[in-house]
């Protein structure tokens, strides 16, 4: 399977799917870290992938939607954007509510 069709299939099998460097639990870069701090104070599961641990995926990635930096944040199959994006809407509750419709 070519990498993009894998990445798509990650993308399109989970309503929220984080692309960044480590995991929730052990962050490799602070913009991971803030990221997933903010899906996981949104009080929902959310699927997640170390692109660290895939470097076909980390090559890649950046090709799939034309966003070129990690992290990478995927609400019902639709790139959200980094982690300014995803704080951004977290301060206003727009995270929260797009997580909540998506897993609905």
């Amino acid at each position: 399977m070519d990498v993009l069709d894998r990445i798509d299939e990650i993308v399109k099998g989970n309503p929220v799917v984080v692309f960044m460097k480590g995991t929730p639990q052990m962050p490799q870069c602070g913009f991971s870290s803030r990221t997933a701090q903010a899906l996981q104070a949104c009080g929902q599961e959310f699927a997640h992938v170390n692109v660290l641990m895939d470097q076909e995926i980390f090559q890649n990635l950046p090709r799939y939607q034309d966003w070129p930096t990690f992290p990478q944040v995927y609400i019902s199959g639709e790139l959200v954007g980094g982690c300014d994006i995803t704080l951004e809407m977290y301060q206003k509750g727009e995270l929260k509510k797009a997580i909540d419709e998506a897993i609905a």
